[in-house]
């Protein structure tokens, strides 16, 4: 039997579906590949993911540092350790006004802080914290939940990479410290005060050489004469601070930050790896804190009130009628300055104050209402 054509035919045909099926796997591990470095980082439900918090605040500080460091582990604890979130004070991983930076460029997951630091980024952000002669912290987050102010925020942060989260408030703060008594506009000329936020604008345009310190820093620079006034948060913060034992005039309440807010900001990239029950646990957890820190700040600000004002030399005041309308003044002509800088700005500014319109007007016949009924029925 001749058999050597059909041998001869068969070889080729092996060698030619080897060199195809080489082929095949070759081109199958080359998209493989391209596919592997085209597709985004996705965190897989099962991983365990580390993530880095830098925070403004000293650490456990009152009422700051320590709510930074319950949400941290209030994430940690509802994700089961899927996603475990570290610490990171004023200063151990960056300067405390550079934690937005770091949370843009992802040296830090996530920040906990105040968007008046990063002001100089965009002006627009002092409508995120404390607006002078703004909203208290109910309607504040009645305007972020509910009145497209969350929207307008993130549309703010969005250049940046940057999503942001009401954390909660002191609720109103103390107008400060001052070693001389304010009894006329003109107390306030040349004076050196740490004020922050919009509240510094404001004094600037009365004639106050405004300095903007880190809360750490502020104790020293009232001792050493570097400033002459300075405003940190209220009685709770104030008294742990020791401001009482540099300044003896006490004013309050502050005309900068009726309802301010913290935010915990988080890298946008970072987030939107996260399988989606961990996303909602973020911001379930961050809302949380707000009103755990809220009501932090509030309980402390009440029992720690007497004791600061028993402290000797402390005398608690308010400021002039006239100096009160000298810095609303200077604030309206600044929040109008803010909303000529850029579209956003302005839809923002309409936004915020025709809400706080209709917030002051109800604010009259409930809330104010109700606290004069409430004083008045017990004698105060």
């Amino acid at each position: 039997m001749n058999t050597g054509p059909m041998m001869s035919k068969k070889s080729n045909t092996d060698q030619n579906s080897k060199k195809i099926n080489r082929r095949q796997m070759l081109g199958a591990l080359a998209v493989g590949a391209t596919a592997s470095l085209a597709a985004p980082s996705v965190v897989k439900a099962q991983d365990k993911i580390i993530w880095k918090m830098a925070m403004s605040w000293p650490r456990n500080s009152p009422g700051v540092g320590v709510n930074a460091q319950r949400l941290a582990e209030m994430i940690t604890a509802m994700s089961g350790g899927r996603l475990t979130v570290e610490l990171y004070a004023g200063g151990e991983l960056v300067p405390p006004f550079e934690v937005f930076d770091a949370v843009s460029s992802g040296v830090a997951q996530m920040g906990h802080a105040t968007p008046y630091y990063w002001q100089g980024k965009d002006k627009a952000f002092h409508f995120f914290t404390g607006v002078p002669f703004g909203l208290t912290v109910a309607e504040y987050t009645g305007w972020l939940y509910f009145g497209g102010g969350q929207e307008l925020w993130q549309r703010a942060y969005e250049p940046f990479g940057v999503l942001p989260f009401y954390a909660g408030s002191s609720g109103p703060q103390a107008g400060g410290w001052f070693r001389k008594e304010i009894n006329s506009l003109s107390d306030l000329q040349g004076i050196k005060m740490r004020i922050a936020g919009l509240g510094g604008e404001a004094m600037r345009k009365l004639g106050v050489n405004v300095v903007l310190l880190p809360p750490a820093e502020i104790f020293s620079a009232m001792q050493s004469g570097t400033v002459d006034a300075a405003e940190w948060v209220g009685p709770w913060n104030d008294i742990a601070f020791g401001l009482y034992k540099v300044a003896n005039y006490y004013y309050m309440p502050a005309f900068h930050e009726i309802g301010p807010a913290l935010e915990a900001t988080v890298n946008k990239e970072a987030y939107e790896a996260l399988p989606s029950d961990l996303q909602e646990i973020v911001k379930r957890a961050v809302m949380a804190s707000a009103n755990e820190s809220y009501a932090d700040f509030t309980y402390g600000n009440i029992k720690s009130f007497a004791p600061l004002l028993a402290k000797e030399g402390v005398e608690l005041k308010t400021f002039p009628d006239d100096v009160m309308q000298a810095l609303y003044q200077a604030s309206e002509e600044s929040l109008v300055e803010i909303s000529a800088t850029s579209p956003l700005a302005k839809e923002i500014y309409h936004s915020f104050t025709s809400y706080r319109t209709e917030a002051n007007s109800y604010a009259q016949a409930s809330e104010l209402a109700a606290l004069k009924m409430r004083a008045s029925s017990m004698g105060d």
